[in-house]
């Protein structure tokens, strides 16, 4: 495994997503994301399957604070009072007296700004109930922001981010704090499976594309990736990319895939985002 250190916390680069898994099936994959070696496990308020998770959680050997677990406050629920209620709501459902990383979902600021947004995120961490606090689906100028304006301490920005999806100005922003990037939608929902370079690359180390892939992802600094796996093994698969490191031409290669349409991930609700090419 590659970690990321922050604060003196170790990170494991590849976790486990959740996005859409519920009741049994939920259970059973965490149950055996965690017996295959998974120690991050990344969820949400909206995906509705904390509980689920907690309950998987509270009946394996795997001890609590050998697990990172991630979740991520909903738009619903970002107003100072709300915001609390959910993270406790949260912990009650997750069977677990804190949280390590607490995200705001998305950057939505309408009915409720940013600075008060911040209070009652690092309210939360105070309290002890969040180890780090970080964000999802933020702009380069809204990290400026909520980290240099407002003062918050965020060591994270998750994002969609993949070969085909550059994030230079979010990835330049949080390595020159100390920060890191989460990458959702690492294997950019199959898209990955029939790119030639990737299939070439792939043929050289006896991998397939999507070890390739993700591989690229946590060989870069500061980034980890959080892909989703129905089946077990996809789940071995995924877990199978630490006995081999891409050349350092083969990671440039896989970066020049990138492209301005390369977006999948875009609701009505998201902000406008950075250019990168």
């Amino acid at each position: 495994m590659i970690y990321i250190n922050i604060k003196d916390i170790k990170i494991p680069a590849l976790g486990f997503g959740t996005w859409k898994l519920k009741d049994a099936e939920c259970r059973a994959n965490i149950e055996k994301a965690l017996e295959i070696g998974y120690r991050h496990i990344d969820t949400a308020q909206i995906y509705q399957n904390e509980a689920d998770i907690g309950d998987a959680l509270r009946e394996s050997c795997v001890k609590r604070n050998d697990i990172f677990l991630t979740t991520k406050v909903w738009i619903n629920a970002l107003n100072d009072g709300p915001l609390q209620k959910s993270v406790d709501s949260s912990l009650q459902k997750l069977k677990t007296d804190y949280i390590d990383l607490l995200l705001i979902h998305w950057p939505i600021t309408e009915e409720v700004s940013f600075d008060v947004q911040m209070k009652a995120l690092q309210e939360v961490q105070k309290q002890g109930k969040a180890k780090l606090i970080g964000v999802s689906n933020f702009t380069l100028a809204q990290m400026k922001n909520i980290a240099e304006k407002i003062g918050a301490p965020v060591v994270n920005n998750q994002v969609e981010y993949h070969p085909y999806l550059s994030q230079k100005p979010v990835l330049d922003y949080i390595r020159a704090r100390g920060m890191f990037l989460t990458a959702y939608t690492p294997l950019a929902r199959g898209k990955i499976n029939d790119e030639k370079i990737l299939i070439k690359i792939a043929k050289k180390y006896n991998k397939t594309t999507r070890q390739i892939t993700l591989r690229w992802l946590v060989q870069q600094e500061a980034v980890s990736a959080i892909p989703k796996a129905a089946s077990e093994k996809n789940m071995r698969e995924n877990f199978a990319i630490f006995d081999f490191t891409l050349e350092a031409d083969e990671m440039r290669e896989i970066s020049c895939l990138a492209h301005p349409d390369g977006r999948i991930t875009s609701p009505n609700w998201a902000p406008v985002w950075d250019k990168a090419l």
